[in-house]
């Protein structure tokens, strides 16, 4: 017999922290020079005049 309880399992204990994927300024906003624009992971969208690309593939103006 065991003397002690057993441990409750903690098989699904854990969750990833958040991505903050997406688009942080819309059309028309301004952006300051270094603002970002986007978080994305690869290449969905491109930069356009003005803008761009991050080593994290981010936008930023």
């Amino acid at each position: 017999m065991a003397h002690k309880k057993g441990q409750g399992s903690t098989e699904n204990g854990r969750d990833s922290n958040a991505q903050h994927l997406g688009i942080k300024l819309y059309g028309g906003q301004a952006a300051r020079t270094g603002c970002i624009i986007l978080h994305q992971r690869g290449t969905k969208w491109k930069p356009g005049k003005n803008a761009f690309r991050a080593k994290d593939d981010a936008i930023m103006a």
